[in-house]
């Protein structure tokens, strides 16, 4: 028997799941989680095989703990779940911070039930999963690793984004400012621009930011 926690802010996307996995003989939906204290908290001593994970959690602030955070405490128990990124985000940003974080697999909100539930299986197996979209994006970082932004050059894009001064920049990501201006030189090399405007539009042309 698979045993399984879902971890999404929205109770309607839950009961969607619990409606999909329940009446499948070999799993077991044993908890629910809509922030990532209690997703914690409900795995702390339990055994649990895979947790289905949002990225984006209610309450979550920039820096504060999403689903990546979520992730990386829920790896770091002992027994550890395995983790498998249920969401709507695709951006680089998201699937890089995540598999660094201990996720399995990454998969998009429209997959398919009989891919959701086969993705379950290979996750409770330790198998990595991932929806088609992603295993492109990660096969295209792999060919291309010279041009392929670090995670930390993503965390500065996003935060480009958002929008803000290289000092806002470095404090909310809690490095130096020098360390900001430093990222930049290499993120406008990798991307072929002058700008920071140009920087976030082509992120966006690209997918690499939401």
């Amino acid at each position: 028997m698979i045993r399984i926690m879902l971890v999404d802010d929205h109770p309607i996307v839950r009961a969607g799941l619990r409606a999909v996995l329940e009446p499948v003989d070999d799993f077991e939906v044993v908890a629910e989680a809509s922030d990532a204290g209690e997703a914690t908290a409900f795995a702390t001593g339990q055994h649990i095989d895979v947790v289905l994970m949002d990225l984006r959690l209610h309450g979550a602030e920039p820096g504060g703990r999403d689903g990546v955070a979520a992730t990386a405490d829920l790896r770091a128990l002992d027994p550890a779940p395995q983790v498998l990124i249920l969401t709507t985000y695709a951006s680089d940003a998201d699937v890089v911070r995540a598999t660094e974080a201990g996720a399995i697999g990454y998969l998009l909100k429209d997959t398919a039930p009989d891919v959701l539930i086969s993705g379950i299986r290979s996750a409770a197996a330790g198998q990595t999963v991932l929806s088609p979209p992603i295993a492109a994006r990660l096969l295209d970082r792999m060919t291309s690793p010279a041009q392929a932004l670090t995670a930390r050059e993503l965390d500065v894009v996003e935060q480009l984004a958002v929008g803000g001064s290289n000092r806002e920049i470095a404090k909310r990501l809690f490095i130096s400012e020098a360390t900001v201006k430093s990222h930049l030189v290499h993120i406008f090399d990798k991307l072929g621009v002058t700008s920071r405007t140009r920087v976030v539009a082509v992120a966006r042309e690209r997918g690499l930011v939401s």
